[in-house]
């Protein structure tokens, strides 16, 4: 009975580890949304993204993330678009290549939810940024023996914050590009 009360103390006090997870690029999306002359919403997502997620189910307010995201893989369904997208008018992909996240807190958890606070990095401009993360799917073992888990997160952003400005106004007021991005991560982790 002692050795069993001892084994039950050992257990209860015994620290928490975080699973560490890399971002599986083939199978995430990282996509975003943004009015376009005032009336239509666009469509678009980034194909080259790498990062980590340090992650402990019962512990989710320790949760780790840091990310990158290739700007010149950006694709909006329109060969022109995207040129200018990566120009200097917008990320200036030739002197900014990259956007990056690192997060620094984690808030507001539920059972289901948390908010994840970090630094966004474009065009070499950095702001604090909340995504509203789901919480990671249960672990499974895909075909090939790898172990696999999964999230979404949400947020919302100002690209004029980060200095991706370029606008054109409209004869009736308003302007071509809205200054509000809403961003969605579809995100499968492979298990370290």
């Amino acid at each position: 009975m002692r050795s069993l009360l001892v084994s039950l103390l050992l257990a209860a006090s015994a620290p928490a580890f975080a699973t560490t997870y890399d971002v599986d690029p083939v199978h995430s999306q990282i996509g975003f949304a943004v009015t376009h002359m005032m009336v239509s919403t666009v469509h678009g997502s980034f194909s080259v993204v790498s990062g980590t997620v340090e992650y402990d189910a019962a512990h989710p307010e320790n949760t780790k993330v840091t990310g990158k995201i290739g700007i010149a893989s950006v694709d909006t369904n329109s060969v022109d678009r995207d040129k200018h997208l990566v120009s200097a008018d917008f990320f200036d992909a030739a002197a900014f290549p990259e956007m990056t996240f690192t997060s620094t807190a984690v808030k507001n958890v539920t059972k289901t939810t948390f908010d994840l606070v970090g630094d966004l990095t474009i065009r070499g401009k950095t702001k604090p940024v909340t995504f509203k993360v789901n919480r990671l799917a249960p672990e499974f073992k895909d075909p090939w023996g790898n172990i696999k888990s999964g999230t979404s997160a949400t947020a919302t952003i100002n690209r004029q914050d980060f200095g991706v400005a370029w606008n054109t106004a409209l004869d009736g007021g308003g302007y071509v590009v809205g200054d509000e991005v809403a961003l969605t991560l579809d995100l499968e982790l492979l298990k370290k």
